[in-house]
């Protein structure tokens, strides 16, 4: 039996009419290379906003607050719409939803490579964010192309080229800016992206829509979009000082309320948008809980070791400019992306939970060390390292467990709210970071005092480490 749904609206009638099941065509490597590909151009065009966010605001004549909104706004939509791609995606196909995404991405990418204004560059970021996307997009066509021990691998390859997309992204955008102009770190990228989709839509087949069953689910799309706007603003709020403590309560609230809707919402719904009895598989949430710790640990990293970078402290700190500290992180943003190829390799041969919990392990121990050794810089080089290397091979294992544990139609909707989960836990890594070494400022010097940074390490450490118990206590249940 078949049904016959039209694409993108919410109609839905069935059709009593017995096709037979073409399997679907298994992937050679020159897909797998066109999607890394692709990922790759995606990972730079997200990157280049950072470096060169002082350009931007002398180009356009703005503030750093203003300014940091133009890196913000990618970061909250992506979060944002990236459930509702992954979703799209399971139900009418990988590679349909991907084209039409990347046709938005890309129209993203042109209109902030001619924006003469910050509105105008807002709007281009606002249409960017959909690229996050893209992933859960991939792991769909490779699951449905690839058996599962490939198809690990592949999500691996995928993961790692997107993050070396990043790394490239980094390092091109000043000399891009300076040889040509700013326009062009924009151009450069969405050009690459183009090119990219084009050849996704040459070589990479076609995957057979579900077809599920009733009507898009509307109000759970509308709810968790929500939950995850007030949650997103909420942390970029927190993190610049922008609202005051009364208006944060205020959003917690607000996310509490949405959340709670949209749960209540979804046990009606006839097909829901997510399936709360996916949720509640180990696999689905034991993913989730440990995506989220290891990438609140990470994301503390990231944001101190640049701080003990910068500062000039008595007996402390490295006075280092923002050349050298790009050179200092280069070791750990190589093998980060290295890291993420290795990962999907490792949860087919030892199983994502295995890796993860070594992965939290060397984050632990690795901050605990950094609270006790941080007076040479090639030690906080090493710790960057070891830190990238556990994070990525932790979380990309996790996801390729993930999407290959779930149901095939759930592919989508499962690992975007992986790749979520992992945005937010480096939000609220960087927004904990933030908060103990503003405690820990000298107010004569206005200089973080050690201690601060020392504090800091431990927690990251603490973080990681208490959630071997949860990874125990999970255990205890799966066995009774």
């Amino acid at each position: 039996m078949s049904a016959v749904h039209e694409p993108f609206k919410g109609t839905f009638v069935s059709v009593s009419v017995s096709q037979p099941r073409v399997a679907p065509a298994r992937l050679g490597r020159l897909p797998v290379v066109v999607l890394g590909f692709l990922a790759l151009a995606l990972g730079t065009l997200q990157s280049v906003v950072e470096p060169a966010l002082p350009l931007l605001q002398r180009e356009l004549g703005v503030s750093p607050a203003e300014g940091a909104l133009v890196a913000n706004t990618l970061l909250v939509t992506g979060a944002v719409l990236t459930p509702v791609v992954g979703k799209l995606g399971d139900r009418y196909g990988g590679r349909r939803v991907m084209v039409w995404l990347m046709a938005v991405v890309s129209a993203g990418g042109l209109l902030a490579a001619i924006a003469p204004s910050l509105p105008v560059l807002l709007l281009g970021q606002l249409l960017q964010g959909a690229m996050v996307g893209a992933l859960p997009l991939s792991f769909i066509l490779v699951r449905r192309h690839l058996p599962t021990g490939r198809s690990q691998a592949a999500i691996g390859v995928v993961v790692s080229l997107f993050t070396g997309g990043g790394m490239i992204g980094t390092l091109i955008a000043g000399p891009i800016a300076e040889l040509l102009s700013w326009q062009w770190m924009f151009a450069v990228p969405t050009i690459a992206v183009g090119a990219a989709t084009l050849a996704v839509i040459r070589v990479m087949p076609d995957d057979e829509p579900t077809g599920s069953e009733g009507p898009i689910d509307w109000p759970g799309v509308v709810l968790l979009s929500a939950t995850l706007l007030a949650l997103m603003v909420g942390l970029v709020s927190v993190t610049s000082a922008a609202l005051p403590p009364f208006a944060i309560g205020l959003l917690a609230l607000l996310v509490a309320a949405l959340a709670t809707g949209w749960v209540a919402v979804e046990r009606r719904a006839p097909a829901p948008m997510v399936d709360l009895q996916m949720l509640a598989q180990p696999t689905m949430w034991q993913g989730a809980v440990l995506t989220l710790v290891i990438t609140i640990s990470f994301g503390m990293v990231v944001f101190l070791l640049p701080q003990l970078f910068a500062v000039s402290g008595a007996g402390y700190g490295f006075a280092a400019g923002t050349t050298m500290i790009g050179l200092f992180l280069l070791p750990g943003a190589v093998a980060g992306a290295l890291s993420d190829s290795v990962g999907g390799l490792a949860a087919r041969r030892f199983g994502s939970r295995t890796v993860a919990v070594v992965g939290i392990v060397v984050m632990a121990l690795t901050m605990f060390s950094l609270a006790v050794y941080h007076d040479a810089a090639w030690l906080l080089v090493g710790a960057k390292v070891l830190t990238a290397v556990a994070a990525g091979m932790g979380t990309t294992a996790l996801l390729a467990g993930t999407a290959t544990a779930v149901e095939a139609k759930d592919t989508g909707i499962a690992t975007s709210l992986l790749v979520v989960t992992r945005v937010i836990g480096i939000a609220i890594g960087v927004q904990v970071a933030g908060a103990i070494l503003a405690a820990g400022t000298d107010p004569v010097t206005e200089l973080p005092s050690e201690s601060a940074f020392v504090t800091g390490f431990v927690v990251a450490g603490l973080v990681a480490g208490l959630s071997l118990l949860a990874v125990r206590g999970s255990t205890k249940g799966s066995q009774a």
